[in-house]
């Protein structure tokens, strides 16, 4: 009881500081990521191992303990009283619990509030096509696809599936019914609940992660059969994300996933949250999308030509990184240092700011 007590204090400083994230490991102050930056809570004592393992147990339940044990790691959410949601990950450190705790604000944030392109609120009207968010851990790829959702569910009587590991945010339904799937919970696989989600009547799907090709097949399957399908890889920016998919097959289903992917993908966000001047995070973000240009480019595997096509598309609403950043520079949201660090390019970005 003392471990949980002490557990809730911790959760509730995280939710109190605005901080992203809570990690829970032996040898170090409790610590928060704050606006990017790790701050230790020097106010507590140093973790003992003793400690990790109290803390870390009282956040699973009696079947988490044994799947920690056996499996040395583990995903899950947990829900704090009704104050906050968390996405958690325990796993072993030199032999030791240890965790981290994603914090996942309680409503879902709109498009506006997120600070992300307009362009986006067009994927929320999409009868059918692929869309992807991509970016780094903690870049915001799951809060942005959420509003994109979440507007799909104020606007529009559709069914939405959505099956993550674990589930993140929690919707409320309103003009669509939403079917939200934890792995381990709701389905026994990720790739079980991937095969028969198309046989439960879904107007839009969210894959939480594309981990393997067989998540990527099934969503280009799910595209191409009159759905709409948003997902996230981990991945630096448009170009690669295709790269990506296409090299995940083997050499001789390569001609046929590009094809596939040429015909059903809408576009791909990437997108970086970036420390403010004055404090918090703002996103920059890459916007393609798939005109006839990048189809073409795709099908032909001409990948490398992509971010020329992005570059000289802006009036259809396509974003280089670059200008982006140059335009939170531009704003003095960001400073010129942060913007380089982010950048892929940084001296087009210089050559930007100067013009």
């Amino acid at each position: 009881m003392e471990y949980k007590r002490k557990l809730h204090d911790l959760l509730l400083t995280c939710a109190k500081q605005e901080a992203s994230d809570l990690h829970i490991g032996v040898g170090y102050f409790p610590t928060l990521r704050i606006d990017g930056a790790l701050v230790p809570l020097t106010q507590e004592s140093i973790i003992t191992p003793h400690d990790a393992e109290g803390l870390v147990t009282a956040l699973l339940t009696d079947e988490q303990i044994p799947a920690l044990a056996q499996n040395k790691e583990i995903d899950f959410s947990y829900a704090f009283e009704d104050k906050a949601r968390f996405r958690c990950n325990a796993y072993f450190q030199r032999g030791f619990m240890a965790a981290a705790l994603r914090l996942i604000p309680a409503r879902v944030k709109t498009i506006e509030e997120l600070n992300l392109p307009p362009i986006l609120h067009d994927f929320a009207q999409l009868s059918q096509g692929f869309v992807l968010v991509v970016g780094p851990a903690g870049h915001g790829k799951s809060s942005t696809l959420a509003a994109i959702l979440d507007e799909i569910n104020h606007s529009r009587t559709d069914h939405i599936i959505t099956v993550e590991d674990p589930i993140e945010y929690l919707f409320v339904q309103d003009k669509s019914i939403i079917s939200q799937r934890e792995v381990g919970t709701d389905t026994l696989e990720f790739s079980r609940a991937l095969r028969s989600v198309l046989r439960q009547d879904p107007d839009v799907l969210m894959i939480g992660e594309m981990r393997d090709t067989q998540s990527i097949a099934t969503s280009l399957t799910a595209a191409e059969t009159g759905h709409v399908v948003f997902s996230t890889l981990h991945t630096n920016s448009a170009a690669q994300t295709v790269d990506r998919i296409i090299d995940s097959f083997p050499a001789e289903q390569q001609g046929q996933v590009a094809s596939q992917l040429a015909a059903t993908l809408v576009g791909i966000v990437s997108e970086r949250l970036i420390p403010r001047v004055e404090g918090g995070r703002m996103p920059a973000c890459e916007v393609m999308l798939a005109n006839p240009a990048i189809r073409n480019l795709i099908r032909e595997r001409k990948i490398y030509q992509i971010d020329l096509v992005i570059e000289t598309n802006a009036q259809e609403g396509m974003i280089t990184l670059n200008r982006s950043l140059a335009d939170l520079v531009r704003r003095r949201e960001i400073s010129m240092e942060k913007a380089e660090l982010y950048s892929l390019n940084p001296s087009e970005l210089r050559i930007l700011l100067e013009k």
